[in-house]
């Protein structure tokens, strides 16, 4: 059975920094597209940064600069480092796995989910 547990999550004022951590477990995950997903208050889940097996990683364009994702080898462990935390980057944020894929990175795209993690930054 496929799981996906974040941590990392917690309080921290504007400026600040985070790391979240994704473990992943239940199968293979070398080729697999690793991301991660935030969803604030009232809104939709969006996509913030991921890592595929053949074209790197990717970014939200409010986040570029400020966040970087990275994996172990086997892509058994996700992290999402945030500096330069702002106000707007509230939002409880998600691990996501999908087979390798050229596909957008769009939510419905993504099979397994972990069950989030809370980021709140205080201004």
């Amino acid at each position: 059975q496929v799981q996906l547990v974040e941590s990392g999550g917690g309080l921290v004022q504007a400026g600040g920094s985070l790391r979240l951590s994704c473990a992943a477990s239940g199968r293979t995950f070398s080729n697999y597209d690793m991301g991660w997903f935030r969803q604030a208050p009232g809104k939709e889940r969006e996509f913030v940064a991921a890592v595929n097996w053949r074209t790197g990683t990717a970014y939200l364009d409010s986040v570029k600069g400020r966040f970087t994702i990275s994996t172990d080898n086997a892509r058994k462990t996700v992290w999402l480092q945030m500096n330069g935390l702002r106000p707007e980057d509230t939002a409880v944020y998600y691990c996501a796995a999908r087979s390798g894929s050229t596909f957008p990175y769009v939510r419905t795209s993504f099979h397994y989910w972990g069950q989030g993690t809370q980021v709140t930054v205080s201004s």
